[in-house]
């Protein structure tokens, strides 16, 4: 049985021009919606530093050539939860589009049945049919195209949630990593700190003893050693707070089995000057904001044309008979064919109100992407500022840290040698020293936390380009 007869052709083609017309009325006054918005990027960070043109090649996490560092990363890259539950997302959001395109396809529907009714005592009635029907809507005005589209950039969406998932997760896992380290050295700090007054007290007591003199500066020393050990224990804490942060991240809490070495890892010089602003577009929260700008203005298209007539074919075909062998035989099989256009008259402005509110989604998105744009160049160079900033602050405190120890060494033997018998210009030289050398395990600590933000930030290490 041929489908196009000369009456259907004519039908269909009288169908067109009404939808033609309907799309003319039902589309009045609704605009295109966006699919795309390009961002404009600055030619070089201002605050990049200069005269250095190295690059990164290797990737952000080898540039700071710490196996440590790089194994406690990928040790939270394999097992942290949420990146499994963000796997699990992605792999939901690809069989979108799987759904999409088969609305584009006919669907086809199978059906039988077999009955054997007892008729009467001595005989039994057979009764059998096979039923076929299939149904297709033609996409003439390239709705379920549209849809599909939009399908296909949820998952590119979704690809760079997970992109971004990662990226993050490395990050975190880097700075808790820093951290435990840091938090380590601060315990040894507080632990040189405690010797040093437990040290000044003896000495103390034995001048006491020797000459009667100086029972308040026992008092003295002895609230610094209390002091001392109370700022132990709280460092100690806080050590064991950061290696549980580090064990979540990495899938491993409550076992305790994060480590650090003691020393933090080199940071690799300074940024590199010339960095393309343009990298910036590769950050995956800004990639998968461009797709959902684009899945927006497919679905405000798709809303627009739900305003035209729809149109469908259906087909059946059965076959029924007494025998099973009967659903084969020519001489039962029935078909039909049709064709259906429906169009909406009225439905107190439902579709139009859709339409408008998926236009008003798709604005929506261009706005959020331009502003997470803007708040993407200010994280940028907000970091390469602090970069700077903080090679600085660590020359200096480098230097404050040298004065400050030389002053304690020279106080502690002025006071053991009786050159100047006040305890107070001896505490004050410690209390400058141990803040020195406290304030200078943060700001090392700092600068590489500020370098692993830097990197997420820019989305990636400095040089490489999105495919």
């Amino acid at each position: 049985m041929k489908l196009e007869t000369p009456n259907f052709k004519i039908q269909l083609s009288r169908r067109l021009g009404f939808a033609g017309l309907a799309l003319l009325l039902g589309g009045c006054g609704l605009q295109k919606p966006t699919g795309s918005l390009a961002i404009r990027t600055p030619g070089s960070w201002a605050a990049a530093s200069s005269g250095n043109e190295g690059r990164i090649s290797t990737g952000w996490l080898s540039s700071f050539s710490d196996a440590g560092l790089t194994r406690s990363v990928n040790e939270a890259l394999k097992h942290n939860r949420s990146l499994k539950s963000a796997a699990a997302r992605l792999r939901e959001a690809r069989e979108q589009p799987i759904i999409a395109r088969a609305g584009q396809l006919p669907s086809v529907d199978v059906g039988g049945r077999g009955s054997l009714t007892d008729s009467s005592s001595i005989s039994l009635t057979e009764s059998y049919g096979l039923n076929l029907a299939a149904s297709w809507e033609p996409d003439l005005w390239g709705r379920l195209r549209d849809l599909t589209s939009a399908a296909d950039a949820d998952e590119r969406a979704a690809i760079e949630d997970f992109r971004g998932a990662r990226l993050s997760l490395a990050a975190n896992a880097a700075k808790a990593y820093t951290n435990l380290i840091s938090a380590g050295q601060q315990v040894a700090d507080a632990q040189f700190t405690l010797e040093s007054f437990e040290k000044n007290l003896r000495i103390i007591e034995r001048n006491y003893k020797a000459t009667g003199e100086g029972p308040l500066d026992i008092q003295f020393a002895r609230t610094n050693v209390s002091s001392a050990q109370r700022t132990l224990e709280v460092r100690r804490l806080a050590r064991q707070n950061v290696a549980r942060t580090l064990e979540v991240l990495q899938g491993k809490y409550p076992s305790g089995g994060s480590r650090a070495k003691r020393e933090l890892p080199s940071l690799p010089g300074s940024v590199p000057s010339g960095i393309p602003a343009g990298l910036i577009e590769r950050r995956p929260d800004l990639a998968a904001a461009r797709a959902d700008i684009f899945a927006s203005a497919k679905r405000a298209d798709a809303a627009r044309k739900r305003l035209l007539p729809d149109f469908s074919l259906t087909g059946s075909s059965g076959a029924a008979g007494a025998r099973l062998s009967d659903l084969t035989s020519l001489d039962f099989l029935v078909s039909s064919i049709s064709a259906r256009v429906d169009q909406v008259v009225f439905d107190g402005g439902a579709l139009k109100a859709q339409a408008r509110g998926a236009l008003a989604r798709n604005d929506r998105f261009v706005n959020e992407y331009a502003q997470l744009a803007l708040e993407a160049f200010r994280e940028v160079e907000a970091t390469i500022s602090a970069d700077r900033s903080l090679a600085l602050q660590e020359k200096f405190l480098n230097d404050e840290v040298r004065q400050a120890e030389q002053a304690e060494k020279q106080a502690n033997r002025d006071y053991a040698e009786g050159v100047n018998p006040n305890i107070l210009s001896v505490l004050e030289a410690q209390r400058r020293a141990n803040n020195a050398r406290s304030a200078i395990i943060r700001l090392r600590n700092q600068r590489l936390q500020n370098r692993f933000d830097l990197h997420l930030a820019l989305g990636g290490d400095f040089t490489t380009s999105a495919k």
